[in-house]
């Protein structure tokens, strides 16, 4: 096993703002609020909100003329230089919500999968395993994390860390539809396919509460571990 640093930056960029620049690495960028232009080599994609960019390119980011709200996924070397805020770029600001050091297999071949879960008020996620680490944060509503001897509840802006094999419990609140983006990482053979894994045998079976819309997955190539 090699570790690896994951982190999660929320970025907030006022309108038309001139770009901001990020080196490569392997990176989701999910517009929680507003628009953004995602300008790399090969050219540009413009994002509305609701909508991710993957991949490992340089970049440079434009906020559209309402501004924009970003949550960054990246996975580095824990020995990297920076630690991922916006540098040079007065008026915009950067926080650091989350950041994780993972073992993965670097022999493994992985991929780069960024989803959004969806759902209705009181459903829960049956308690499951993934097929890979990732980080999550919680969009709409609110959810309870039970996993061993440990129980969090999360709220609108608030992240977590699952480390994919071990199992989770996740309830959400009765009062209102919950919703949470993540990104994770995942081996290749999961492409297209669900990571999950119930727990219990007679979970498999039974309807489940919560529904997925995939923004997209890519294969990434793991960073130089220094």
């Amino acid at each position: 096993m090699t570790r690896y640093m994951f982190r999660l930056v929320e970025d907030l960029l006022p309108p038309s703002f001139a770009p901001v620049y990020l080196p490569a690495a392997v990176r989701a960028i999910y517009v929680v609020e507003g628009a953004a232009t995602i300008e790399f080599d090969e050219g540009a994609a413009h994002h509305d909100q609701n909508s991710t960019w993957m991949g490992s390119e340089a970049l440079g980011v434009c906020a559209g003329p309402q501004g924009a709200r970003l949550w960054r996924w990246e996975l580095v070397s824990p020995l990297a230089s920076s630690d991922g805020l916006l540098q040079s770029s007065p008026g915009a600001s950067s926080t650091l919500k989350l950041a994780a050091p993972l073992d993965l297999d670097a022999d493994q071949r992985w991929l780069i999968r960024c989803d959004r879960v969806n759902f209705p008020p009181g459903g829960v996620a049956l308690t499951h395993v993934h097929q890979g680490p990732g980080i999550r944060c919680c969009l709409t509503g609110e959810i309870t994390i039970e996993a061993g001897d440990s129980r969090a509840v999360h709220g609108p802006g608030q992240a977590w860390l699952e480390i994919g094999h071990e199992p989770v419990l996740a309830p959400t609140t009765e009062r209102e539809a919950t919703s949470f983006v993540r990104c994770f990482l995942l081996p290749r053979a999961c492409k297209g396919r669900s990571s999950i894994r119930y727990v219990l045998p007679e979970d498999a079976s039974k309807p489940k509460s919560q529904s997925y819309r995939v923004f997209g997955e890519r294969y990434i190539d793991l960073p130089q571990a220094g």
